[in-house]
Formats: C-alpha cells, sequence, structure tokens
C-alpha cells in the first residue's frame, strides 16, 4: 500500500476513530450547516460597494419585472436606466462594419457575402488565429496581430513608439485595472491615491485586494480640477499615520464629473509621481468622447514621454465606451509603460490565470483602433455612422446640462468629456431629515424618489464619494435624442414637486 502522509488541522490530533479537536479550538459545523454565510465569506468581499450597481439599481430591476409582467402600479411604462454607461442599452446603434467583422469571424461562411474591406479583415482576424477561429483561447496577452494594431495606434495618437510586447488585451478595462492594483496592494499599509467623486471600480478593488484608498477631492468650483498641493498634503498625512501611498489614478476624461484635464496640469501630476514614487494609473476610456475643441485631448503616454520621465504609467482604453458603446462584447486594453521585466512577467501571470479575454472583445478593439480608411469599400458608411453617434451625445451633453441648470437649487458643471453629468442638487433640511429616518443619505432618498415617480434611474453622489456637506446625482447622457426631452421634463416635473413636498 506504500506509506500515507497525514496532514492534520492545527489543533487536533489523529486518533484510532479519526481526527480529535485539542480543547478550545475550533469546533466542527453542524452537519449541514452553510459554508459560505456570515463570517464564513472574506470580509473584502462583504465590505465591496458598487453603487454603479448597487441596491437602487436592483430596485430598478425588480420594478423593470413587474412592468413586463404586467404587475404592480407606476407612474411610468418603462425604467430609463441612466445609472451607467451603457449605450446599447439605451437604444445606441452599433457601428455597421464592426458587427460584419465580428459576424464573419463568428460565422465564417458568410464571409464572400460582405463589404470587401470587412471579408479581408475576417481573413488577417482568423489567420491570426492560426484558423482556430473565435470560440478557441488566444495567447494570454491577446492576439499578436490585435496587439499591434494597438500599438500602431498609440503611435499614431502620441507620436511615440510603443510595444506591443507591453500592451495586454483584456476583458473592458476593468480587468486591467484589477490586475495592475493587484499588484501595487502588498498589505493593508499600501494606499492608492483615487479622485473623489470616483468611479467605484477603483473603492471597491482596493477593498478586495485589503489596500487602503486615500481620497483626494476634485475641486467643482474650478470644473472638478486637480490640485497637486492636496495631493502632497495626502501624501504626507498617509505617511504619518503610517501608510505607504504607492499609485495614483487619474481619470480624464472624467467619470463621473466630465473634466478634461489640461496639458500643464497633467505635467505637473506626472512631476508629483516621479518624486513621491508614484505608479500612475491612468483611466483614458472616454477618450473619443471630447466634445469641445479646446482643450482636446492628450494622453499621459504623450505627456510622460515628451518629459522624458521614467514614472510608471498604466494607461487604460475600452470599447466600451467612446463611439463603440460594445459594453457586452468586453474588449479593453492596458499599456505599461516604463515598468520593470519583472513587474511585466507577473502582470502576464496574472493574464494567464484568466487564460485570455474574450476573443470577440479583441476583434472589436482591433476595429477600433484600426478602423477602414480612405479609399476603403466601408469608410465612407463607418464614417457617416461615427460622425452621427458623436454629434448626438454632444448634442444630448449640451442639452441635458443646459436643462440641469435651470432646475431649482441644481448646478451642474459643462460636459466636457465622458457620459455623464453630475449635478449638485441643495435640499431642504425637511428632506434630509426625513431621508435620515430611513436609513439613507438624502441624495439616496432623492434619487429613490425620482424612480419610483419617474422611473429614471440615477446614481447618488454618495455612491461615487463628495465633499462632505454637498449633494450630487450622477446621470448618464445616453437616453435617444428622441426621448431626451422627456426625460428631462419627467425629471424637471419631480424636483420641482419633490422641492414643494418637502420645503422647510
Amino acid at each position: 500500500m506504500g506509506r500515507w502522509l497525514w496532514l492534520t488541522p492545527r489543533g487536533c490530533t489523529v486518533g484510532s476513530f479519526g481526527i480529535r479537536w485539542a480543547s478550545g479550538s475550533s469546533p466542527v459545523p453542524a452537519p449541514g450547516s452553510k459554508v459560505l454565510t456570515g463570517s464564513g465569506i472574506n470580509a473584502n468581499v462583504r465590505n465591496m460597494e458598487y453603487a454603479v450597481r448597487g441596491k437602487l439599481v436592483q430596485r430598478a430591476d425588480e420594478i423593470s419585472r413587474q412592468l413586463r409582467m404586467g404587475s404592480g402600479s407606476f407612474p411610468f411604462s418603462q425604467v430609463v436606466y441612466c445609472n451607467i454607461g451603457n449605450p446599447q442599452s439605451l437604444k445606441q446603434q452599433p457601428l455597421t462594419f464592426v458587427r460584419q467583422v465580428l459576424a464573419g469571424c463568428l460565422y465564417p461562411t458568410i464571409r464572400e457575402s460582405l463589404p470587401k474591406d470587412a471579408a479581408e479583415r475576417v481573413k488577417q482576424m482568423l489567420d491570426a488565429t492560426n484558423g482556430a477561429g473565435l470560440g478557441a483561447y488566444s495567447e494570454s496577452k491577446g492576439v499578436g496581430i490585435i496587439r499591434e494594431h494597438v500599438a500602431e495606434f498609440i503611435e499614431r495618437r502620441d507620436g511615440h513608439p510603443a510595444d506591443p510586447n507591453q500592451i495586454y488585451l483584456t476583458n473592458g478595462a476593468s480587468d486591467a485595472v484589477k490586475g495592475v492594483l493587484s499588484m501595487l496592494i502588498r498589505n493593508t499599509r499600501d494606499a492608492v491615491l483615487v479622485p473623489i467623486p470616483q468611479y467605484p471600480l477603483y473603492s471597491a478593488s482596493l477593498t478586495l485586494f485589503g489596500g487602503r484608498l486615500e481620497g483626494y477631492f476634485l475641486n467643482e468650483s474650478s470644473e472638478w480640477g486637480i490640485d497637486i498641493r492636496q495631493l502632497r498634503h495626502l501624501i504626507q498625512r498617509s505617511q504619518s499615520k503610517g501608510y505607504q501611498v504607492r499609485g495614483l489614478v487619474v481619470i480624464n476624461p472624467g467619470n463621473p464629473t466630465g473634466q478634461l484635464l489640461s496639458e500643464d496640469n497633467m505635467r505637473k501630476i506626472v512631476r508629483l509621481c516621479e518624486q513621491e514614487r508614484l505608479v500612475l494609473l491612468a483611466d483614458e476610456v472616454y477618450q473619443e468622447n471630447v466634445y469641445v475643441e479646446n482643450p482636446s485631448f492628450v494622453s499621459f503616454k504623450k505627456v510622460v514621454r515628451n518629459m522624458g520621465s521614467n514614472v510608471e504609467l498604466a494607461s487604460f482604453h475600452s470599447t466600451s465606451k467612446g463611439i463603440f458603446g460594445e459594453c457586452g462584447l468586453r474588449g479593453g486594453y492596458t499599456e505599461l509603460v516604463n515598468f520593470s521585466p519583472d513587474a511585466c512577467e507577473n502582470m502576464l501571470k496574472l493574464m494567464s490565470v484568466n487564460l485570455c479575454s474574450s476573443l470577440p472583445g479583441q476583434v472589436a478593439l482591433s476595429v477600433m483602433v484600426n478602423p477602414p480608411q480612405p479609399g476603403d469599400v466601408s469608410y465612407e458608411q463607418y464614417t457617416r455612422e461615427r460622425t452621427a453617434t458623436f454629434e448626438s451625445l454632444k448634442r444630448k451633453a449640451d442639452k441635458l446640462v443646459a436643462a440641469l441648470n435651470t432646475f431649482e437649487g441644481v448646478t451642474c458643471n459643462r460636459s466636457v468629456g465622458a457620459m455623464y453629468a453630475f449635478p449638485r442638487i441643495r435640499l431642504p433640511l425637511r428632506a434630509r431629515s426625513y431621508a435620515v429616518n430611513q436609513g439613507l443619505t438624502a441624495d439616496q432618498f432623492y434619487a429613490l424618489q425620482l424612480l419610483e415617480e419617474t422611473g429614471v434611474c440615477v446614481v447618488p453622489g454618495s455612491g461615487f464619494g463628495q465633499e462632505e456637506g454637498t449633494l450630487h446625482f450622477r446621470t448618464t447622457i445616453l437616453p435617444p435624442e428622441s426621448d431626451m426631452d422627456t426625460v428631462i421634463d419627467s425629471m424637471r416635473t419631480f424636483h420641482a414637486r419633490f422641492l414643494e413636498r418637502f420645503h422647510d
């Protein structure tokens, strides 16, 4: 039979009748009791919060189900999900060329019926998978030729070389962000500077990895700008408490705030990262959603290279936002700049654990960074559709912000970029007191009442973080133009009625 090696839990011994627990050690749970419940669940997971899909959205889903089933009584016929940047859920149309290439890759039999340039792209993608198609794993970093397309896109955008080997294709930008954060956080004393208001991916991920979020407030009175002096103060304060700040997150264009950083501000941020030895995480997924000509979007990669800086930079981009709005395909990438070979090797290890990112997402990413060019069969249609989508987003952003600024007690900075407005709301004391009695923050109560009375689902500002004494909510600019006036009118009517009901 050979030798058996018995591994026994600490605090117990092996007798002739099996394992005996030592006095005072953990008792054996009762047969049939659940393992994953209460304290049996990782505390970091239980403590995570993600307001964009929090309890208010769960209530919206419940209402939506009741409406579909014809049960319940509501003064509206549908829920309008303005809580998340999910363009195609609000009827934004996908670009034809993207879907033609995807269709051909997923079902190669139709390739010959596609436009010539789409058919050629299908062949290129399938050849790059060694004929295995989109149903097989790619290499962990992503399909080689697609990483080359991404590198060429970055070079055209920035005027500086990009190495395909430093590009990692991921399931949206979120997986890439989590990968870099997981390398940064070694223990509970490690901290990362994150903008407030922030996208909750960062707070949730830092909670999961056991790190500390050190929030820096964006300046609402100066269009949500970044104050470098505040960052230095926060670093010093964090260090005095025994924490080590190791990274700085910048979301540009801003989410939920919609601002765009100036190049001068970006240079100061890079200098700060140099001086304080911080890894710079540049969330740039809204770089195509810039609705003004001046300032235009400038990437942190370009600023870092122009400065000759050696700052470690991880920049993120995605097919989910911009003009594509292909959230469900899960296409994204990160480029690691100035990272050590050791860090790159460990990033690859993280990618390898997930085997590879979604192949349809990788193909969509290839089309996004390498679209039809002048002279291609599909160029005119692609450009026409892309321009129409962009111009529609711009008009909706301008219309929504202008309307919100006419509501009593509401002010809203312009939405220069991204897909959101983040208005500040001033609510009566009676409303705030009533909310506390309901166990809610005032902005949660306001958002819940807005949902129940209009079907419009927004996210309370407290889900993103906000300066003490201020209240906000985030709404997308994504409802169809044909519906935007109706959405705005319902919000306006509700707001006036809410103020009247709770006036001091």
